[in-house]
């Protein structure tokens, strides 16, 4: 008979952010940076408990003072000194809570700063496979989660620790007896509460992700609201979206039950606690003469010290709960970059722009190849089109060469120089790009157009835009360059839009040109003036350009036509016509679809 083998027990390292480990790591790494600060509102903290426990030793001498010695001077004295003690616990409490909330903004801009540089450093493989409303709940509520559990451990340990060690050293000087009897409640209380811990991780998680869907339709449904519109959308967003919150209202729900279940305890045992003092204090006053000032300090003590005593007796609850938070947002932050900082590699040097691929593999999913061992040279100075139907590959070849993916085998070169032993900054710097679906940022026109090219100056921003056609309708608008395009460019056309992004691309004024279809969704009016200024944009560059309408692409210096990953055809235009293979095939289709000979194409890019 075989032995089972025996299972090692799971330590509590097993788990990088299990709740110990967290929190002497977020200790370690954020809060130690601020110990000054921290030591500052602890001494503050600590003069506060103090003030606190003098307050309830003062209000016994004023009752002796009264009801037994009939001193009015003493009585005046201890008021005065009442007065100065508020007054220093005022000031205490004002001065820490300023301080923590002045470290736990830091450490807040700190994370939101430290995950949005993690997500620079990630590749677009890695954005696919998520939306960006995870992005937006990990960078809101993560980051502030960070900055919650180190203020409930420094309050835990500053503000109730040191009130409620303060406040016993009244108790037990004016009575041990009732001390220890008040501190029977303890044991009980803890019990329970270690049993609601468990419960509320899971809550927790439960409600992040629920926030996180709740943000998911609420983005989708803002941003596609032309599609919602068209298609009369309104009402499924409404259930959509009224699913997600009625689920993250009953966790709510469920989490306020179980997270409050202490409550009722705690009161329940400070019940029996107090009233037990009440029996024994009062029986000492009457029976055995003790001064009723000593009953009135011990449990004025009591009262104070009840408060700090039940959010302690929470610490544990809270932090859990927070540190479901924390760990989303270190999740991410920890997580080895797709796209690491390759800074440290040659800078890619270009002398004449002369891109190659050879022998180029390359899948989104293995065992599942987009391009299969392609091979093709764009020559300097020259415009290189790659056309073929949808799914082909045309769109990887300009992700591969702007290295937003890595290839699987082969290489691809410029200037005989592998883009992989440059740096990627280096490579993008000296690319300009024009996608279909052009993206602008909430911002104004000019500023959209300078973001091609750092510091740039005015007349350069005009220049741009005179050289790509965009001059004319810019200055239509009563602000001119200072006209806001709105989220995603939604205040102007299609057509207004990709003469901005060639502008951006021209002032760039970088040698290889890389154009996505960038005329594929326009009109024919529009398409004329953003063919106009790509003709600018192209000319003495290094030009890979991606066509759907052939006609754009008939005075090309050379047409690859790709299938399946592979390029099946190429040459010029007229020579693949010749031929009568897939390219004559492509071009005749698009001619009887375009109608009569009055409708004829305009002239191709450079």
């Amino acid at each position: 008979m075989t032995e089972r083998p025996t299972e090692t027990p799971k330590k509590i390292t097993d788990d990088p952010y299990g709740a110990a480990i967290l929190i002497r790591r977020l200790v370690a790494e954020q809060g130690l940076a601020y110990w000054r600060r921290y030591l500052l509102a602890f001494s503050l903290m600590g003069l506060a408990a103090v003030t606190t426990a003098g307050s309830a030793y003062l209000l016994g001498e004023v009752i002796n003072k009264a009801y037994v010695d009939k001193d009015v001077r003493g009585i005046a004295l201890l008021s005065l000194v009442t007065v100065v003690i508020f007054t220093i616990k005022g000031a205490a409490t004002y001065g820490h809570t300023v301080i923590l909330s002045q470290i736990g903004n830091a450490i807040l801009a700190n994370n939101q700063r430290a995950l949005f540089a993690k997500l620079m450093n990630e590749n677009i493989a890695f954005f696919s496979e998520r939306h960006s409303s995870e992005f937006l709940a990990r960078l809101t509520a993560g980051a502030t989660a960070v900055t919650q559990v180190l203020n409930l451990l420094i309050n835990a340990i500053g503000r109730d620790l040191l009130s409620l060690i303060a406040l016993v050293v009244v108790m037990v000087m004016t009575d041990p007896l009732m001390a220890l009897l008040g501190f029977a409640v303890a044991p009980p209380a803890m019990i329970v509460l270690r049993k609601l811990v468990k419960r509320i991780k899971g809550l927790a998680h439960n409600q992040f992700s629920g926030t996180a869907d709740i943000m998911e339709t609420m983005q989708e449904s803002l941003q596609g609201i032309r599609t919602v519109k068209a298609f009369t959308l309104e009402q499924a967003m409404r259930e959509r979206i009224d699913a997600s919150i009625a689920a993250v209202e009953r966790n709510a729900n469920k989490m306020a039950r179980v997270s409050n279940r202490s409550s009722p305890l705690m009161e329940t045992l400070g019940g029996f606690a107090i009233a037990g003092g009440l029996m024994y204090g009062g029986y000492r006053v009457v029976a055995m003469g003790a001064s009723p000032g000593q009953f009135f300090s011990f449990l004025t003590a009591f009262l104070l010290a009840y408060e700090p005593a039940k959010r302690l007796a929470r610490l544990n609850i809270e932090l859990n709960s927070n540190l479901i938070g924390a760990r989303k947002l270190l999740e991410i932050v920890d997580s080895p970059p797709s796209e690491p900082d390759d800074s440290n590699k040659p800078t890619l040097k270009l002398t004449d722009a002369r891109v190659e691929f050879r022998d180029v593999t390359f899948g989104y999913r293995p065992g599942e190849p987009v391009l299969n061992r392609m091979s093709f040279v764009a020559e300097p100075g020259k415009t290189t089109a790659l056309v073929g139907p949808s799914g082909g590959g045309k769109s990887t070849v300009l992700a591969l060469l702007l290295r937003l993916y890595e290839v699987n085998q082969g290489d691809i070169l410029i200037d005989g120089q592998a883009i992989s032993g440059s740096s990627r900054q280096s490579l993008r710097r000296q690319t300009a790009y024009v996608g279909q679906d052009v993206y602008l940022f909430r911002d104004t026109i000019g500023a959209n157009i300078a973001f091609g090219k750092e510091g740039a100056r005015q007349d350069e921003i005009v220049a741009a835009a005179k050289a790509a056609c965009a001059h004319d309708f810019i200055m239509g608008f009563p602000l001119g360059y200072d006209t806001p395009v709105g989220e995603h460019g939604a205040q102007l056309s299609g057509g207004q839009r990709q003469r901005i992004a060639v502008a951006r691309a021209l002032i760039k004024n970088a040698p290889i040109i890389l154009l996505d279809e960038a005329t594929a969704a326009l009109d024919s009016e529009s398409e004329k003036a953003v063919q106009e200024a790509i003709e600018h944009l192209c000319q003495n560059r290094t030009t890979i350009v991606i066509a759907h309408r052939l006609h754009t692409i008939m005075h090309a210096d050379a047409i690859l036509v790709v299938e399946a990953g592979e390029i099946v055809e190429r040459g010029q235009h007229d020579d693949l016509l010749r031929r009568g293979g897939r390219y004559a095939s492509f071009f005749r289709l698009q001619q009887r679809e375009a109608g009569p000979p009055s409708l004829a194409p305009v002239s191709a890019t450079a």
